[in-house]
């Protein structure tokens, strides 16, 4: 819940107790007036004649009371049921302005990935360009394997976001790495029959890229990695033919992590949302608690939107917004999402619209949540 709806809610509350304590007032005050016309009537009848024309008053008097009484309490239903209409709707208002803005700040999250994503794209493209990974796809002799390597280590400390650079011929075995003191068991690994290496064999030209699932690669210490891959091509043209393959390893948690946790929430609402990157099967890839990560799947309500938000019968509300993509990065289907618990402090306990006896006046139970 926003401040503004609190402030909304609080002033509703608050119109309907001023109200309340004022239209008590006059009904005392129209119980008074009763209890003085029928002490009018009785003493004019004691006075007989005498006090015939006061006895007119006295029922005129009476009359007015009785008035004011109907009227009184039609104000008091009339007030409950337009104040109790101004929560309804402003609950409403201020729900529909919290999901969207849920909806908004997932989609800058997604937003945020995708860019980062389209850099791993032409990163992978250009690399496998390098004169010393081209000549070592085409003569894999260990004087160029050294080379390629050297060169790989080279980029890898530059571009820190990256676990590992591989080398593959086109039987898929890795013939050279970026960090092979660190990950020995990827030398000479065998990559042939896995997803990103079979497609990036598969692209047409230079201007092509595959990317896996993210995914663990045991072989990197069971990290968890985004793999992006294309071919090595003959003379490093854009239109040679394919001689090996080029996989870069991009270090995905961290800068996931750093995603999901750096979504502009208020502090008050930051202990009861979970920001989470779905992948399009959507299982989870990143989550601000660390939870649930490629082993849990949210299945999202959406009616065909790409963006949108919607509450669940336990009262959370769900942010979510489809990768729209990055110039020429169309996105892999991914979503981001928020979802949030709600607001703790706009938990009510339900009680009729009336009045008791006492004057006081209770809301109907209609709230504002967040």
């Amino acid at each position: 819940m926003s401040v503004a709806g609190n402030e909304l809610f609080e002033l509703s509350r608050g119109v309907l107790d001023v109200a309340s304590r004022k239209v008590s007032l006059i009904e005392d005050i129209t119980r008074r007036t009763k209890m003085l016309a029928m002490n009018a009537l009785i003493e004019a009848s004691r006075a007989g004649d005498a006090g015939r024309g006061f006895a007119v008053v006295a029922n005129e008097v009476s009359e007015i009371s009785k008035q004011v009484n109907t009227i009184t309490k039609e104000l008091r239903s009339e007030i409950v049921s337009r104040v109790d209409h101004l929560t309804t709707t402003g609950s409403a208002m201020v729900q529909e302005m919290h999901g969207r803005r849920l909806a908004d700040l997932s989609l800058n999250m997604i937003e945020i990935i995708d860019r980062n994503l389209y850099e791993r794209s032409c990163d992978v493209r250009w690399w496998a360009t390098d004169s010393a990974v081209v000549d070592c796809a085409a003569d894999p002799t260990e004087v160029n394997r050294q080379h390629a390597s050297h060169r790989l280590s080279v980029i890898l400390e530059s571009y820190t976001v990256y676990l590992d650079l591989w080398i593959a011929d086109l039987k898929g075995e890795v013939i050279a790495t970026g960090r092979p003191g660190r990950y020995p068991g990827a030398q000479g690994a065998r990559v042939g029959d896995e997803g990103w290496f079979r497609q990036a064999l598969a692209t047409r030209n230079g201007g092509e890229f595959t990317v896996g699932d993210v995914s663990r690669n045991g072989r990197l210490e069971d990290r968890v990695v985004a793999t992006y891959a294309t071919a090595i091509r003959r003379g490093g043209e854009a239109d040679g033919d394919p001689i090996g393959v080029l996989g870069i390893f991009f270090d995905w948690e961290p800068q996931a992590a750093a995603v999901v946790q750096g979504v502009r929430l208020e502090d008050e609402e930051r202990s009861r949302s979970r920001c989470l990157l779905l992948d399009a099967r959507h299982r989870v890839i990143a989550s601000s608690d660390g939870r649930g990560i490629l082993s849990e799947t949210v299945q999202l309500r959406r009616s065909g939107e790409s963006m949108g938000h919607y509450s669940d019968a336990a009262g959370r509300t769900y942010g979510y917004a489809l990768t729209p993509g990055y110039e020429t990065y169309k996105g892999l289907g991914w979503y981001g999402v928020i979802v949030q618990d709600p607001d703790p402090r706009q938990q009510q306990t339900p009680g009729p619209a009336t009045a008791g006896m006492n004057g006081r006046v209770g809301m109907n139970g209609a709230g504002l949540h967040g």
